[in-house]
């Protein structure tokens, strides 16, 4: 009796071109930048959170709500390209505060 493999063990044509050496490598690209993004995204929020009325002014505050949303926007970009389509877990997960997610893809003068 011969058993014949799925075909998700086959050796496809794509690995014999390199196409799969390319698209590992992209992939890895893409999540290294997520990464960084998501990093961008804590820093900008953690210094948002770290604002305080006796110690700055409303104007830093506006200006650090800009960075934030500026990296939140950059950061939900970045997981489009991954694939990721719902961003509702990465607000809850990174805790985007509601007046950071108004400003998204606001372009400011």
């Amino acid at each position: 009796m011969s058993v014949r493999l799925p075909q998700s063990f086959r050796q496809s044509q794509q690995d014999a071109n390199g196409f799969n050496v390319l698209e590992y490598g992209l992939m890895s690209e893409r999540a290294n930048s997520l990464g960084r993004h998501g990093l961008k995204v804590e820093a900008a929020l953690a210094a948002l959170k770290a604002w305080a009325v006796e110690r700055q002014s409303a104007e830093e505050r506006e200006r650090l709500l800009n960075e934030a949303s500026d990296a939140v926007w950059a950061f939900f970009v970045q997981r489009e390209s991954c694939g990721l389509r719902n961003n509702r877990d990465a607000i809850q997960r990174y805790g985007i505060p509601n007046e950071v997610l108004a400003r998204l893809g606001v372009i400011r003068k």
